[in-house]
């Protein structure tokens, strides 16, 4: 989700530095836990952002890489919340947050003791944590200690647990990673796109395995045949010839790109080097690729991708928010799905509140018992920027429809 700005402006402001070569997951990052920089290899939890709501407030928390390479996300994250939260308080009605987003630089063991800072805060709700492999380590945390967690942007399976070894108290706001290798799958059935698909992924990313075991299942049930399937690591991911070579020679008219957008517009400007003419399909981790700095947008021309939100479209709930967003972000920053899966989280969140009827004296474990009622509830449903009618089942994942754009002239365009 996995992530990513959505914009055709400017995104990367001062959080988009450095991002090539990142091993993320998630719909918004994950893969290696590992992160550049000192906090990382102190533990030290780095920045942080606050907003005191006063008085009977829920106390909520969010974690994210505010700094590092992947500190696109951590920040888009961060805002977005605190978009939510500001309206949220301005507007004087019952509930209110006091917020505290806490930095993990995307690593494991950083976010865990993100995670113990803000317990030491009073934490009673979390928001996150924004990438995957720091909120699995988090969500075994919070899942001892009977915390309500939603992250809008880790998703693996492995964040909310499967089977015996469900998470009952963690939450997703965006779609699993082998639901969205599905959905992308029906996409190029329903959309005609090519008859013989490729598919290049990366073997050593969560996220991209998540999505091409996905993509190749749901192939295999709608008869699409994959006449080329190729990997490769984060220790290869800058040489594409040898899988478009492939891909080419087996005929593909479909080459299936399940990973982010760095490596997409690598994959792009090399199968345009070598004239491979084929159609090019994204997921939600391709969203961005028209940010990049130097990128020629015209090799993203008529590339599919799926994603929940894009900052183009012209509703008044998004330009409402790309308004307050660019407000509060470094430099008029436009936001991006994480930012927009966020904000839906903390909207949800007060949703629950209300109808659950928990009060800021409640300890956290009795407030978390009352939220996963109302969230799993048959008459709970959320509509916010990223989806209508939105509900979440008993193994805390959501359903919503997804949306399926094509780039055009430099814009998204809804495939009809």
């Amino acid at each position: 989700m996995a992530l990513n700005d959505m914009t055709r402006r400017s995104f990367l402001g001062t959080a988009g530095v450095a991002m090539a070569g990142l091993a993320l997951a998630g719909c918004g990052g994950s893969g290696s836990s590992d992160a550049s920089g000192s906090a990382a290899a102190s533990g030290d939890s780095g920045a942080s952002n606050q907003i005191d709501g006063g008085d009977g407030s829920f106390k909520l928390g969010n974690i994210g890489p505010l700094t590092g390479a992947a500190a696109i996300y951590g920040t888009a994250t961060n805002w977005g919340a605190q978009v939510a939260v500001n309206e949220i308080n301005a507007e004087g009605g019952d509930v209110k947050f006091s917020y505290n987003c806490q930095d993990d630089t995307h690593n494991a063991e950083t976010s865990v003791n993100a995670y113990n800072n803000l317990k030491d805060w009073g934490l009673q709700i979390l928001v996150g944590t924004t990438t995957t492999a720091p909120c699995v380590a988090v969500s075994a945390e919070t899942n001892n200690d009977n915390i309500f967690e939603l992250t809008p942007s880790a998703s693996s399976v492995d964040v909310v647990g499967e089977g015996s070894a469900r998470k009952a108290n963690v939450f997703q706001m965006c779609f699993t990673d082998p639901n969205q290798g599905k959905i992308s799958a029906q996409m190029v059935k329903e959309k005609n796109l090519g008859s013989k698909i490729a598919i290049i992924y990366d073997q050593s990313d969560t996220y991209s395995t998540g999505l091409r075991d996905g993509f190749v299942a749901e192939a295999g049930e709608i008869g699409l045949e994959i006449v080329s399937e190729q990997a490769f690591t984060a220790d290869s991911n800058q040489d594409f010839s040898a899988q478009l070579t492939d891909a080419q020679s087996n005929g593909a008219d479909v080459v299936i790109m399940p990973f982010y957008y760095q490596q997409g517009g690598l994959v792009l400007k090399q199968a345009k080097d070598m004239g491979f003419e084929a159609a090019f399909v994204g997921m939600d981790g391709m969203d961005g690729i028209l940010a990049q700095d130097g990128f020629d947008a015209s090799l993203a021309e008529g590339l599919y991708l799926i994603t929940p939100f894009t900052a183009d479209a012209t509703d008044d709930a998004t330009q409402k928010f790309d308004e307050a967003y660019e407000k509060i972000s470094d430099g008029g920053v436009a936001p991006n799905q994480f930012g927009a899966d966020a904000y839906d989280c903390v909207y949800a969140i007060k949703q629950a509140i209300e109808k659950s009827g928990v009060t800021p004296d409640m300890d956290p474990s009795a407030i978390c018992d009352e939220l996963v009622k109302a969230f799993t509830s048959s008459d709970f449903t959320y509509s916010g920027l990223t989806g209508k009618d939105m509900t979440w089942s008993d193994d805390g994942t959501v359903s919503k429809v997804p949306q399926c754009y094509v780039i055009k002239d430099g814009k998204y365009e809804i495939v009809e």
